[in-house]
Formats: C-alpha cells, sequence, structure tokens
C-alpha cells in the first residue's frame, strides 16, 4: 500500500499572498504598505493612525510583513504512512491510555472517539474520552494551537513514518533491543565489549538500518549516535553536558541523579498491558552517587528530567564560561562604541530559546496528532509478545523476527518486551517525531547564530567509566559547532535508551527543530535596527546559511 496524503485541517488559504515589504523599507521610515494598511485604532481610521505615529506605522508594518511571509509559505500536504488504515485493529498506532483487552488490542470505541476528537479538536470531544486508570493524555489539543511569531504548525512537515512491515522499522526495532542491552555499559567501553561488537556486527547487516556508519561499516565507535557529522567526532556526550556551569555567582557541577544500574520496567506482560491502560508500575530507585553522564541509563535519566530548553540554556552558560566567541556576523562584533545586549546580546539570545522551542514544539505536535499517530516503542513489544503467545496476530519484516537482538531478549527474560527505563514507560503522547529531538533541533539552529562554531572547545574532558570524575579528552579537535549537534543528538537518543522512542523520531524531529527555528529567525531578523547582513550557520546537513 503506498503511502497517501492528507491536507492539513485548518491550514492557511491558497489565497493570493499579501505583498511583503523589505527590511530597509521598514527600518528607514513609513512603508507603502504600513501607510496603506494603518494601525486600527478605536475612532480612528487605519490610515490616519498610522499617517499619525511613524514609529507604530513601522511597528505595523513588520508585524505585517512577518504575516504576509507565513500566507507566502501556503499550505503543506502531510504524508502518512497508510498504516491507521491498513491495521483495522490499530496495532501500528499510538493506543496508550485507551482501554485494551487482554492481548492488547485497544478498544475500537474508544478509539474512533480518539480520533474524533483529534480531528475536531473540540475539548468537550476530548472530556468524553474513555481513558482507564488516572491516564491523561498529553495535550492533543496543542496540535490545534496558532503562535505570532514563525510558522504555522500546520506549515513545516516531516516524511511518513516508517512502515509497521517495514525494514526500516524492523532495523530500528533492533537498534532498541541492543540499546536496552547496554544501558550500564560505559560508552567508552563499546570498542572493547563484546555485547557492543555483537549490535554493531547485527545492525550492519540490516538493510533498513539508517543510523551512521564509517567507510561504509557500523562499528562500536558509531554505535547509536546520532546523524551528524559532529555526532561522530570525540566521545559520544557533548562537552556541553560535562563542563561546569555558571549559575549566577554560582558554579554547578554536572554531575546527575541517575538511576540504578541493572533496574529495568515493563518485563512483565502483565505489567506492560497494565500500563498500557494508563497505570503505574513502580518507581525509580536511584544510585547512592552523583555521576557524570558515562551510559546510556545516565543519558535516559538526565532526558527524563530535563525542563524544555534547559540543556541548550546551560550549554550558552558553558560556553561563556569556556570564553566561546560571537559570530563574526554579529553586528557588534567589531563596533568600537556599542556591546550587544537586548538586540543580538545574551539576554536575546535566552529570549530565542524560549521562542524557538514553543513554535518548534507547536509543529511536533500537529505531526504527532493530526498526521501520524505512530505507535510507541513499547507498544511494539507488547503486540510482539502477544503475537508470541497466540494472542493475536502482527505482520512484521524477518529482520526483527529474526534478529539476534530478540533471541536474546527472549531468552534473558522470557518475553519479547522492550524493557523500559522509565517506571512510567513512554508518555502519553504519539512517538513521531520527538518532543525532546525538536527542541534540540530549534535550540541547536538558535545558538549556532550566535556563537562561532568554528571555535574549538577548550580543555575538552571524558567522563571515566565510573562516571566519578572528568579526565582530559585527546583526540581530534572538538568545536562548538560539532559539539551543539551532538548536544541536539544526545537529547534526541538519550530517549532511545529508555526505550520510549525510534531513530527516526529523533532524526527527523532535530531537522523539524532546524527549519522551524530557522523561520522564526528569518521573522526576528526584521525587528531589531542594526544594520547587519543577516545570521550566518551550518544545518545539521553541513550547508552554509544566512538568514535576514
Amino acid at each position: 500500500m503506498s503511502d497517501h496524503e492528507t491536507s492539513k485541517p485548518g491550514g492557511p488559504s491558497e489565497a493570493e499572498p499579501t505583498p511583503g515589504v523589505s527590511r530597509r523599507a521598514m527600518l528607514g521610515g513609513l512603508s507603502g504598505l504600513a501607510l496603506a494598511a494603518g494601525l486600527p485604532a478605536r475612532g480612528t481610521k487605519p490610515a490616519d493612525a498610522a499617517a499619525g505615529d511613524p514609529r507604530l506605522a513601522r511597528a505595523y508594518a513588520v508585524r505585517t510583513q512577518a504575516a504576509a511571509k507565513l500566507l507566502g509559505r501556503g499550505p503543506t500536504q502531510h504524508r502518512a504512512n497508510g498504516d491507521e488504515e491498513l491495521y483495522p485493529d490499530r496495532a501500528a498506532c499510538f493506543t496508550k491510555g485507551l482501554p485494551h483487552d487482554e492481548a492488547g488490542r485497544v478498544n475500537p470505541d474508544s478509539y474512533r472517539m480518539y480520533l474524533r476528537a483529534i480531528e475536531t479538536g473540540e475539548q468537550e470531544a476530548f472530556h468524553l474520552l474513555h481513558l482507564d486508570a488516572a491516564a491523561r493524555l498529553a495535550n492533543p489539543q496543542a496540535a490545534w494551537a496558532y503562535d505570532l511569531i514563525g510558522p504555522d504548525a500546520s506549515q513545516p512537515t516531516v516524511p511518513a513514518a516508517p512502515r509497521l512491515d517495514s525494514a526500516e522499522q524492523a532495523a530500528e526495532m533492533v537498534e532498541l533491543y541492543w540499546q536496552a542491552e547496554l544501558r550500564d555499559v560505559p560508552f567508552s567501553a563499546y570498542g572493547r565489549h563484546p555485547l557492543a561488537q555483537a549490535a554493531a556486527s547485527e545492525l550492519g547487516g540490516l538493510s533498513g538500518f539508517r543510523g551512521p556508519r564509517r567507510d561504509g561499516v557500523v562499528t562500536a565507535d558509531t554505535l547509536f549516535r546520532g546523524p551528524f557529522a559532529g555526532d561522530l567526532v570525540g566521545p559520544y556526550v557533548s562537552q556541553f553536558l560535562w563542563h561546569p556551569m555558571p549559575w549566577a555567582s554560582i558554579v554547578v557541577r554536572p554531575k546527575t541523579k541517575t538511576t540504578a544500574p541493572g533496574l529495568d520496567y515493563l518485563a512483565d506482560y502483565g505489567d506492560w498491558l497494565a500500563t498500557q491502560c494508563g497505570g503505574m508500575n513502580g518507581s525509580n530507585n536511584f544510585d547512592g552517587e552523583d555521576r557524570y553522564i558515562r551510559t546510556g541509563r545516565d543519558l535516559g535519566e538526565y532526558v527524563h528530567r530535563d525542563i524544555s530548553f534547559q540543556p541548550f540554556l546551560g550549554a550558552c552558560l558553558v560556553g561563556f564560561r569556556l570564553g566561546c566567541v560571537v559570530d563574526k556576523a554579529n553586528p557588534y562584533f567589531l563596533s568600537r562604541s556599542e556591546t550587544a545586549f537586548i538586540t543580538h546580546g545574551a539576554p536575546f539570545l535566552f529570549y530565542l530559546l524560549g521562542v524557538v522551542t514553543q513554535a518548534a514544539l507547536k509543529a511536533c505536535w500537529y505531526q504527532k496528532w493530526r498526521v501520524h499517530r505512530r505507535l510507541r516503542p513499547e507498544e511494539l513489544g507488547g503486540r510482539l509478545e502477544a503475537h508470541r503467545r497466540g494472542l493475536a496476530e502482527l505482520a512484521v519484516h524477518a529482520d526483527l523476527t529474526s534478529s539476534r537482538s530478540l533471541a536474546r531478549v527472549v531468552e534473558r527474560t522470557g518475553t519479547s518486551l522492550l524493557t523500559q527505563a522509565y517506571p512510567e514507560g513512554c508518555p502519553l503522547h504519539p512517538a513521531y517525531p520527538s518532543g525532546h529531538a525538536v527542541i534540540g533541533g530549534a535550540c541547536a539552529t538558535a545558538v549556532k547564530t550566535f556563537l562561532d562554531e568554528s571555535y574549538p572547545i577548550p580543555n575538552p574532558v571524558v567522563a571515566s567509566e565510573d562516571g566519578l570524575s572528568l579526565e582530559p579528552y585527546r583526540g581530534p579537535e572538538l568545536t562548538v559547532g560539532g559539539e551543539l549537534d551532538k548536544l541536539a543528538s544526545n537529547l534526541a537518543f538519550g530517549r532511545n535508551f529508555a526505550g520510549i522512542h525510534w531513530r527516526s523520531d529523533g532524526a527527523e524531529g532535530l531537522r523539524l527543530g532546524e527549519e522551524v527555528a530557522i523561520a522564526v529567525m528569518e521573522e526576528l531578523a526584521t525587528t531589531t535596527p542594526e544594520a547587519f547582513a543577516g545570521y550566518r550557520l551550518r544545518r545539521f546537513d553541513g550547508r552554509e546559511v544566512t538568514i535576514g
């Protein structure tokens, strides 16, 4: 069955776009657009209001140009993979929180009500949903929200997610089984660990595997890394997660409160089924020592507790402490009379982190709820186990059913379940794309417009294998740009180590976040008075772009 297209509900009309105005016209005086449209005011004709206050007229022109740019982007046709229609029992769809039978199949009536609520966006329709236990869906109405900065949430897009029966989906599940097996192995030990070698060998032989390779080969050194050039240079963990961070006059040593090794969840079918119906399954048991991030479990717990753009706020503070220099495109780089502050300075950068995060999350939620509704890895693990027990039929690619990783999991745990690092398993929203990934992609893009990406990280470090200390790193040079890309990937793929996201959720989420952030920056470039050539950055795919 081929991919099908769905027109985005509630998207912009296909009317003729409103003509924009140039940056020079807006900043140099009254634009023709502002004069014509004016500034509406009670008891005043729009043209009179604009003519009476040049400052307000220019402000109105800036906002009008942003609106014209939004319409100029036009509507988008989103592509889902067709699995929702192909599987009447919704085996390929996110159903967690709704009632399920003993085979893990969602109640059909509940799913129909769920679809109706998503399609209408009506709050009352969500209130009528049949949810078990204390389950609460994670803000599906945000998929209907609008914004006043950047593209409409319906305009950016991602490719169709891999099909349930595809080789790519099989490879993603095989990778997750291996990640769960290697949660407690230090990243720096992968090169000599037999399980890491076995994982690299199996993944390298799968036609659907989309992870990075070195000279065409998956190695222990490339294992579970992100898709961009910076991800393959140096340690697995970004320097921005290891260096001390200034917090006002306090210096924060970035040791994390991680969970105890060997403690995983949802390894029992009854526990898994209860969790699908909205139940909880125990609580975290924490390690007695705080440690620098050095394993997949540590990284997974970091992205269990982080808040929105917090990691990138920390990265900015670390960068300032390390003396990372401002990008040469900054209009104040060579100024002899002014310093950057509210415009093109640190407060502006911190503001950007919040703005691009919010815009990217709205675009992400539109994709999750209104287009794809992709199942979570824990859901597929349970469906595989129901199939193994003869409770339900499931058609998946042979690369998964014949994999060494699955055979090892069944031998060790007695089930096909993908164990989870979090007692609650995945959150109650669909998988594709990853929210952490879109935040990472958006925030990395924002920071790249401010810091010189080519600047070498001074005094790079690597965590000891017990995570109790930092040691000097000796290897290829690490740059600000490469480590920002790596930080974004760490946020995305750290969630995979916990068992709650697919590789494509992260890879496409990073690209979606980048796209949204660039669109936001294009608008914000018109709001400051300085003469400058535009923000410069290197995109994830290596292309150099100028925004503004």
